[in-house]
């Protein structure tokens, strides 16, 4: 336990010293402060651009062109982020044989995976969790209405999709000899949710459901239920990739 306490405070502050977790931080707050502004200067951008006309055609912005923005965002391009920062995370600690003295001194490569897992589960956390405050906090300063009435059921799905993407981030880290092999891999996995996506049967089940169907969930919350199968699979998954990063590594020189 100690082993575990004491790498995962090293990841931590790894991200903190090499900057990862800053550049996260400012990318999800500027996702934060753009989603709202986005929808709310829209018509303004489009009325200068494209004219008067086009412009009037378009219905009033409202909470839900401000929660679409974030869900957009976070999906198409913060995900992203994570996973181009973290990509890397096992695979350069054994090509640069960091991991070896401290293997040596007694430390369980068990805890180096689920020290990893934990401190990229804290900074997801954290820095989604900024960027959906500051959505909130202006979408309820621009737009007062109540089109978007359970916004914090909405997102937790999001969460536990970011989550199965750690563990995807592991295994595929743990397998891989550098950071770009870990992208192919874990690209790989996610063309191969984006497949499943396109069976009828499969879409509820799919953790990929998880990240499209927010804005459903956000008008209505009895659809969080319908998802239930997704986030269990999700957090099977997850649990299943860190074992088999566990695994690999175990067997992986270093």
């Amino acid at each position: 336990m100690k082993a575990l306490i004491y790498f995962t405070k090293k990841e931590c502050l790894e991200s903190w010293r090499t900057s990862k977790l800053w550049i996260l931080v400012v990318i999800f707050l500027i996702f934060g402060i753009m989603n709202p502004l986005m929808a709310k200067f829209l018509p303004e951008i489009i009325k200068s651009t494209m004219g008067q006309a086009i412009a009037a055609t378009l219905p009033e912005p409202s909470s839900l062109d401000s929660w679409t923005q974030f869900y957009k965002n976070i999906t198409q391009m913060g995900l992203i982020v994570i996973v181009l920062l973290a990509s890397g995370t096992i695979s350069q600690e054994v090509s640069r044989g960091t991991l070896v003295n401290l293997v040596t001194k007694g430390l369980n490569r068990t805890s180096v995976v689920i020290s990893k897992a934990i401190a990229l589960i804290v900074q997801w956390t954290f820095c989604v969790s900024i960027a959906f405050l500051v959505t909130w906090g202006y979408t309820l300063y621009y737009f007062p209405d109540d089109k978007s009435p359970h916004v914090v059921l909405a997102v937790i799905p999001l969460w536990i999709f970011g989550i199965l993407l750690i563990g995807m981030i592991l295994a595929a880290s743990a397998a891989a000899r550098n950071s770009y092999e870990g992208l192919l891999l874990v690209g790989g996995l996610v063309v191969c949710l984006f497949i499943l996506q396109l069976f009828e049967k499969t879409k509820e089940s799919n953790p990929l459901s998880l990240i499209t169907e927010n804005l459903t969930i956000l008008q209505n919350a009895d659809e969080l239920g319908t998802y239930f199968p997704a986030m269990i699979i999700s957090a099977g998954l997850f649990l299943i990739f860190v074992g088999c990063g566990i695994q690999i590594l175990n067997r992986k020189k270093l």
